[in-house]
């Protein structure tokens, strides 16, 4: 995989495990109703209204399946303190960036405003893991310039990432999709490029979830 040393992945991710993780806490504003059109195996991005998804196209119907009352507690981490965290450390940021969070046709997105533009990232809650794996396999499919995430790098799990700093995973029913694509291609002191932005986040957030199935 482009620009990625395996061992130094599995390590991360079992320093992550050791630290341990929490469900997002009051700094997840409650998730509202939003005009967007969901995702959908035809169309799986058509509900992220605050990225740019540069790596994905489409636009249509729902997804299938039942509609959820609101997202998970797996589904909030990604607004909760361990990505915060994580990307206040890469970045070396003096405060925690502004969000905004969505909940639309089980889609909880959550976007962070940083100077240089927006990160975003989403979960697709879906009905079930063969559902997500479809979802996923979709996503793919459409996505531009895909490369599979492959090794011990993929943590297990499904995976693939887009030149322009998309990361997207699935694991059991969810679909977890890193939108670096509005940032530069280098940001940081360190100037790490915005596809290992995206994938270290990813790690950071699947951690959590092995910690909290």
């Amino acid at each position: 995989m482009k620009n990625r040393n395996q061992a130094l992945a599995a390590l991360a991710v079992a320093s992550m495990l050791l630290s341990g993780c929490a469900a997002a806490t009051g700094s997840v504003s409650a998730p509202s109703a939003v005009s967007a059109t969901a995702p959908s195996a035809a169309s799986p991005e058509a509900g992220h209204t605050d990225s740019q998804g540069g790596g994905h196209h489409g636009g249509g119907t729902s997804s299938p399946g039942a509609t959820k009352d609101g997202p998970s507690d797996a589904a909030l981490m990604v607004c909760g303190d361990q990505p915060m965290d994580r990307l206040t450390s890469i970045l070396n940021l003096k405060e925690d960036p502004h969000t905004i969070n969505d909940w639309a046709n089980n889609t909880f997105t959550c976007t962070y405003h940083l100077n240089e533009g927006a990160l975003t990232i989403s979960v697709h809650e879906a009905v079930d893991k063969a559902s997500a794996l479809t979802y996923f396999n979709a996503m793919q499919a459409l996505a531009k310039d895909a490369s599979p995430i492959e090794g011990l790098t993929n943590l297990g799990f499904p995976a693939y990432e887009t030149d322009d700093g998309s990361a997207v995973f699935q694991k059991d029913a969810f679909v977890l999709h890193v939108d670096a694509t509005d940032l530069p291609a280098t940001i940081g002191p360190e100037n790490i490029t915005r596809n290992a932005l995206a994938y270290q986040l990813s790690s950071t957030i699947l951690a959590c979830w092995i910690e909290h199935p």
